[in-house]
């Protein structure tokens, strides 16, 4: 854990770095989903996830969620302007729930050729394992790390020996606890409620779907294995293991196949030698739902309470889990994928059942004593997060389905246009 113990540490606590990723279904004027090629193939911030017709924009890390979202929204303007410019004009699904699905065939594999051609065939065998119609699920990630005079600081007080070591034990630490508590940022972010019928039965095309889910991809119907993994984190050799374990066992194909909520990641290619000879270089969360109600897909005030979690998670003291309680862990945060949250309990650390909302409220409140004495921004967000709990009308879940809930599709349809013209003024 940090020792937060100076003005300046306080400082550099709050001066993390943001990158992050933002996936979207390409469609065409009728809510289909598109059949054309990727358009942008030699731009290195937007490029293809797992089907042809599913972009994903890159972000560089910045040093501020400010920035962050910045620059994802001159990628997206970016990305608008080349769906314009289509012979058959093409628009950006604004849900994390994709739109009409006729079959599989409006999924196709993302297609990659000469040297990256295993890039398909590692999708083929994902589509052939869990089927297309989850991978259409569209979401965001927030990479994360800390300041490094933080860090620095950090580990020349701790009198450990080597930095990369330290680096990477904190990162560890971190991971579990985003584990044990990373759940309230799915409550805070779920925005996908609705679905149409065509995902839940083929061909069905038009129907609107509401299961009581809040965010359909992190609830237990949405993107897991068919195994809860359990990580040793008390060592980076034993954290890579424990996923190696996996490989060796044929459950999974690669480190990326574990879709696991929170992930720890090496600087360049996320290969697990880069991770165990590099280390660790910064924290990946994966369960942000994409927000219509915000321009970028995002708000802002979302990705900066995700930074504040993270930095008072490393500044708290944190009990290692046991094995049960990261199968828990992840139960937790199907459970926050639910609707109301008056009505679905988690468990807390210390074997202690709760609601989600009173969970979350004895969250927020540790970490508005915690940032008592911080700028009055943190407190600000602190309380627009915690007013998503005291009054669920101010969910985004909550207000989509109100929105969209009727003719989910018709309706998005209309948002993708409007976005696209805002994009083309």
């Amino acid at each position: 854990m940090f020792f937060i113990d100076s003005e300046e540490k306080k400082k550099w606590l709050l001066e993390g770095r943001f990158g992050l990723e933002m996936e979207g279904l390409r469609v065409d004027e009728n809510g289909y989903l598109a059949h054309t090629p990727h358009p942008f193939p030699d731009s290195e911030y937007i490029v293809r996830d797992f089907c042809e017709n599913q972009t994903e924009i890159n972000t560089k890390a910045e040093d501020s969620p400010a920035q962050a979202v910045e620059a994802l929204g001159n990628f997206k303007r970016e990305l608008l302007a080349g769906l314009s410019e289509q012979q058959e004009k093409e628009y950006l699904w604004p849900f994390s729930n994709p739109p009409y699905i006729r079959s599989e065939e409006d999924v196709p594999v993302a297609q990659f050729n000469g040297n990256e051609f295993s890039k398909t065939a590692y999708r083929q065998y994902l589509s052939e394992r869990y089927g297309r119609y989850k991978m259409a699920f569209s979401g965001i990630h927030v990479n994360y790390s800390f300041h490094e005079e933080l860090l620095k600081r950090e580990y020349e007080e701790s009198g450990k020996c080597d930095y990369s070591e330290y680096k990477s034990g904190v990162y560890l630490k971190l991971a579990e606890q985003v584990a044990a508590y990373g759940w309230i940022l799915t409550a805070v972010t779920a925005a996908s409620p609705v679905m149409d019928s065509s995902f839940v039965e083929k061909g069905k095309c038009g129907g609107d779907v509401f299961w009581g889910i809040a965010s359909v991809r992190c609830s237990e119907l949405g993107y897991w294995n068919y195994f809860v993994p359990v990580f040793d984190y008390t060592s980076l050799a034993g954290y890579v293991d424990s996923i190696r374990q996996y490989i060796d066992k044929k459950w999974i194909q690669a480190p990326s196949e574990l879709y696991y909520p929170v992930r720890v990641k090496p600087a360049g290619e996320n290969r697990l030698e880069n991770l165990q000879q590099k280390g660790i270089n910064h924290i990946e969360l994966r369960m942000f739902d994409l927000n219509p109600l915000a321009a970028c897909g995002v708000d802002e005030r979302d990705v900066a309470f995700a930074g504040l979690l993270l930095a008072w998670l490393a500044a708290i003291p944190g009990e290692s889990l046991t094995e049960e309680e990261q199968v828990q862990a992840v139960q937790n945060f199907k459970n926050a994928a639910h609707y109301d949250l008056k009505t679905v309990k988690i468990v807390m650390p210390g074997d202690r059942v709760a609601t989600v909302v009173d969970a979350a409220l004895e969250v927020l409140s540790q970490m508005e004593a915690f940032y008592q004495e911080y700028p009055a921004w943190v407190r600000d967000n602190l309380a627009f997060q915690k007013d998503k709990f005291l009054d669920a009308e101010n969910r985004y879940a909550w207000k989509i389905r109100k929105e969209y809930g009727v003719d989910y599709v018709k309706r998005g349809m209309e948002l993708a246009r409007r976005n696209q013209v805002e994009a083309d003024v």
